[in-house]
């Protein structure tokens, strides 16, 4: 089976780009350049895909040219503009990517009859956050506040309408949160910033200690998307997903940051950043009982193992370990669990 990748060079990308491959699958991907550092460079990604396009899912034209090029069996859309904070400082750029990049995608797809399976990745931002305890649901409501989370709940609007509006190649949405794992380089992440400032022996700001999240492992969330995708290809499954951990894995900011902290050791310190800050969500989780049941799919991990698994991706690293035969090595061994 031949696998696009849109955002294939992005830290979720990355992964799921070896994780395919190590499936047996062809991949080949779209994409803007990896940023410096970026696990798609390091380890050197490229090599192992069939074609690694580079394209802004805004040019129309280009897009329409590299996909067709490309002729895929499956297409999953992950790219992206990611951030919470960016979207502050350039929402026209965040919208334009998440909401009309989005649906550049879906058009694209459908003037190719040879794919088999679309599936749309938007996020937990999605839902209208009103800081319930429990988890959203696929059906509760969506919104946004933030210039990201309105996009991406517009990229899921989107998806939703021209699903019905244009019937067509099998479409399905995921929604997951907030995923770690090694490898991240993304700046204001907080894994990626504790990481940094740990090696550097620097106090790490963190702007929201309090803030409660569901934190799961980029592992576990991929297996969900190709869990779907199987389901998708065999029974012509569609419709809205979530794919997030258990409540014993909705942990707040300071318990992570102490935890990695910690097991990190000497030198690893995090301060409180003062400064005002855009606002961002207090809580925000996923209920994943649909996927559970419907899909058989669970998360793996957790949320301690999610945590070590990263730290020790990133010690080994550090000490010279090569970071696609970690990242390998770690697909194996997830693969190895029930």
């Amino acid at each position: 089976m031949h696998y696009l990748v849109t955002g294939h060079t992005g830290f979720k990308g990355s992964w799921l780009v070896l994780m395919l491959k190590q499936l047996g699958h062809e991949v080949s991907g779209i994409s803007l350049d990896p940023v410096k550092n970026s696990l798609f460079k390091t380890a050197k990604i490229s090599k192992k895909m069939s074609f690694d396009e580079r394209c802004d899912i805004r040019d129309v034209k280009k897009l329409n040219k590299k996909m067709k090029k490309i002729s895929p069996d499956v297409v999953i859309h992950l790219a992206a503009q990611p951030l919470v904070r960016k979207s502050y400082l350039d929402p026209r750029e965040t919208i334009e990517t998440n909401a009309i990049g989005t649906f550049n995608v879906l058009e694209a797809v459908s003037k190719l009859t040879i794919i088999k399976a679309n599936l749309i990745i938007t996020t937990d931002k999605v839902y209208r956050n009103i800081n319930q305890k429990k988890g959203y649901l696929e059906s509760d409501h969506l919104g946004g506040d933030d210039p990201y989370s309105a996009s991406k709940a517009m990229a899921d609007i989107v998806t939703q309408s021209f699903v019905k509006s244009f019937p067509g190649v099998p479409t399905a949405i995921a929604r997951a949160g907030n995923v770690i794992g090694g490898g991240d380089v993304s700046a204001d992440r907080l894994i990626p910033d504790l990481i940094t400032g740990f090696i550097r022996q620097e106090p790490v700001l963190i702007r929201y200690p309090s803030a409660v999240r569901p934190w799961q492992h980029v592992l576990d969330c991929l297996n969900g998307y190709l869990v779907l995708v199987d389901k998708m290809l065999s029974n012509k499954v569609t419709g809205e997903w979530n794919f997030g951990p258990d409540e014993k894995s909705f942990k707040d900011v300071k318990t992570v940051a102490d935890y990695l902290k910690n097991r990190w050791g000497t030198g690893a310190s995090w301060i409180t950043d003062e400064k005002r800050n855009p606002h961002e969500a207090e809580l925000l989780a996923l209920d994943a009982t649909k996927a559970e049941t419907q899909l058989k799919w669970h998360n793996k991990l957790s949320f301690e193992q999610t945590l070590d698994w990263t730290l020790d991706w990133h010690k080994k690293v550090e000490a010279g370990a090569n970071p696609l035969e970690q990242t390998q090595e770690q697909i194996n061994k997830f693969r190895e669990m029930n």
